[in-house]
């Protein structure tokens, strides 16, 4: 056999030796990508579970890395902090936009106020104390002018009689949102609350604590004086 001949079939033997080789490779590739892979281990040394990342320490032991990063947070005009997540922010300003309107039989988009009916939300239910001012118990007065001063910015006297003399005097017909409403219950100027729409209004009741009522129920309307509205 000469040289050319060795030459030739050894060129041949080396050519099938690459293309099996190739094939191979390929048929791995192929074969690992249509599986699914069960294990939690993707990356060397690291494991994604439900409670973040588990990474492989030089003793053979494991340390726990949380992967839920806190949510980001964005500066409104105010400098508030609002949470980025714009979706539960809007479903919780429409929750609170439907239960209010509901409660005031008005339409939805004739409530703008939000933060007014935030601090109604926060305050609603809160048991009725004299001379109190905190969630464990508050009276008329205080809630009136807590409302003023964090809703619109406004600072009025503490008692409700105060308030009576401190405030421009208007007509039911004339109220609007943030009016203060007075009542004769007990002698004198004894009750304060604050307006809202269609009627309703705002106030810590002695007997139902922190709620809303009509201006048009018998008690409220034999016992209304007149409405307060505070001076910019």
């Amino acid at each position: 056999m000469n040289k050319l001949t060795v030459w030739c079939i050894f060129l041949l033997l080396a050519g099938s030796v690459q293309v099996s080789t190739a094939q191979t490779s390929v048929n791995k590739i192929r074969t690992t990508a249509g599986i699914e892979n069960t294990s939690p281990n993707f990356i060397d040394g690291i494991s994604f579970t439900p409670d973040g990342i588990l990474q492989n320490t030089e003793s053979d032991g494991t340390k726990s890395i949380k992967a839920n990063a806190e949510p980001a947070v964005a500066k409104n005009k105010d400098n508030q902090g609002v949470t980025s997540n714009p979706g539960s922010f809007i479903e919780k300003l429409a929750g609170i936009q439907f239960k209010y309107a509901m409660m005031l039989d008005v339409n939805v988009e004739s409530l703008k106020n939000i933060t007014l009916f935030g601090f109604i939300d926060n305050w609603l239910g809160t048991h009725y104390r004299m001379g109190g001012t905190t969630k464990k118990g508050i009276d008329c007065s205080a809630l009136t002018s807590s409302l003023l001063m964090a809703v619109y910015g406004f600072a009025v006297p503490r008692t409700a009689r105060q308030q009576y003399q401190a405030t421009e005097h208007i007509k039911k017909e004339d109220l609007k949102e943030g009016d203060l409403v007075f009542f004769n219950t007990r002698g004198g100027v004894s009750h304060v609350g604050l307006y809202l729409d269609n009627d309703y209004f705002f106030h810590a009741s002695s007997s139902d604590g922190v709620t809303i009522s009509s201006l048009n129920d018998n008690y409220y309307a034999r016992r209304f004086i007149c409405g307060g509205r505070v001076e910019e």
